[in-house]
């Protein structure tokens, strides 16, 4: 595992936040992708995107599953009918992971941060949800082409 650690500079973001089933998450991204393109506020071209799961899909009780879609901002967005609000991403330590590939699989990054790297690397979690990344989404690239880096936040 190549994984590094670096100190994550705060970053203002719009935020939507998706609660309910896992399988309806595309759904939330297609309303936040929607916000974008209309208000211009985030570009997805020059905007950095970024995922924010608070627990894992998998053994969440579909109703209480949250994660959050959010676009850097370098101002404060208004009110808007899409239910995108403001938000910062936290700064500090933290411990990178990337992903490549499928972002079905990434749970298994984000398990590998925790139960292979995390014990044996002496650092321990601020508590802070970890977060996604986006290095290249876009509706052109490959699935299998996909890069993300996974963001642990450490103490």
């Amino acid at each position: 595992m190549n994984v590094r650690i670096v100190e994550f500079t705060p970053r203002k973001v719009a935020i939507f936040s998706h609660q309910g089933a896992p399988e309806q998450l595309m759904n939330s991204v297609e309303n936040f992708v929607s916000w974008r393109k209309e208000t211009g506020l985030s570009p997805i071209s020059t905007s950095d995107t970024f995922g924010i799961p608070y627990s894992d899909p998998n053994e969440t009780d579909k109703t209480k599953f949250r994660f959050d879609i959010a676009g850097s901002v370098e101002e404060d967005i208004p009110q808007n009918q899409f239910g995108v609000v403001n938000g910062v991403l936290t700064g500090g330590k933290c411990a990178v992971l990337r992903h490549y590939g499928n972002l079905d699989l990434i749970s298994q990054t984000v398990h590998a941060l925790y139960r292979n790297w995390l014990p044996t690397s002496g650092e321990r979690t601020s508590g802070e949800p970890c977060f996604f990344h986006y290095l290249n989404i876009g509706p052109n690239t490959e699935k299998s082409a996909l890069q993300t880096d996974v963001y642990l936040p450490l103490k």
